[in-house]
């Protein structure tokens, strides 16, 4: 079974507590899969939890390793109002613990869909959390392909992501010729082609009509999906050419890594398309920034 071992560094209120320690614990997931998902109900060997299981809530970066953050009951992966426990080795040096857990960053987010996202199919548009396996969508190209695999991640905004990793608002019509149909919301460095490039989300925010989704927006949290076809390609999503999964982002970080690997057993390498890639707003080409200047949003 799946295991944390270590010390528990103990957070009341999001605050680090006086009493900061409970040695030698072991906490294990309830799928045994090796795998930790924010939301997952798990236990422990030194009946740290006061329900007798808790949830596992994600992970905080502290000089630049990641320690996961536990609750002390089944919180559904939130922060709020419950007992919380950041697990470290031993010898770990407890001076680097934060004061309080407003630093934490989930750093198993992908670059997805958010909910809602409409993807164009043979049939017509299907909301992204609604396609299956085995489904049918089309790529831009008109190519109808199945559907290998939706990943799907959590994301509890407590834990202020980096803005690499927040959400990002194409409004419909920024993007010109009526696109996309609707707003569109990605995470940051999900690619979406424009005028033969595939551009980061996050390189083409103009803070008029594409721009940053603030938090405060989205509730506790929100759910991102990555759809994986054979090959790496575009798709339409609200008619916007968008690229499937690539493993820029391990499988293992969303929550239903376990299905995949039931399915085929193990990671398969996708090659990525031969098209040119910018991650970076100083990078766009002016024909671009012209574009989405005279695009008329809707």
């Amino acid at each position: 079974m799946a295991a944390y071992e270590g010390t528990s560094h103990l957070y009341l209120d999001g605050d680090l507590a006086l009493s900061d320690f409970v040695p030698g614990e072991i906490v294990t997931d309830d799928g045994g899969d090796t795998v930790f998902s924010p939301g997952e109900t798990v236990g422990d060997t030194s009946d740290s939890f006061a329900d007798g299981s808790g949830t596992f809530v994600g992970t905080i970066n502290i000089e630049g390793t990641d320690y996961p953050i536990f609750s002390d009951a089944n919180t559904g992966g939130t922060l709020d109002d419950y007992t919380l426990y950041v697990v470290t080795p031993s010898g770990f040096d407890s001076s680097t613990l934060p004061e309080n857990l407003d630093s934490a960053t989930d750093s198993s987010l992908a670059e997805c869909f958010l909910e809602g996202t409409a993807i164009t199919t043979p049939q017509g548009s299907v909301r992204v959390e609604e396609l299956r396996i085995g489904d049918a969508i089309l790529t831009a190209d008109g190519e109808s392909v199945p559907v290998r695999w939706v990943g799907r991640q959590k994301v509890v905004c407590a834990f202020h992501p980096p803005e690499r990793l927040m959400p990002i608002r194409v409004c419909a019509g920024a993007l010109g010729d009526g696109l996309p149909l609707r707003d569109l919301l990605v995470t940051a460095n999900h690619a979406l082609m424009v005028d033969g490039l595939l551009l980061n989300a996050s390189a083409l925010v103009n803070d008029t009509s594409i721009e940053w989704v603030p938090l405060i927006e989205l509730g506790k949290g929100y759910t991102v999906y990555h759809i994986e076809t054979e090959n790496h390609s575009l798709i339409l999503a609200e008619g916007v050419p968008a690229e499937t999964y690539i493993d820029y982002v391990s499988r293992s970080s969303f929550d239903n890594y376990d299905e995949y690997l039931n399915l085929y057993g193990m990671d398969i390498t996708i090659p990525e398309m031969a098209l040119s890639r910018i991650s970076a707003s100083r990078y766009v080409p002016l024909r671009v920034l012209q574009r989405l200047a005279s695009a008329k949003v809707a």
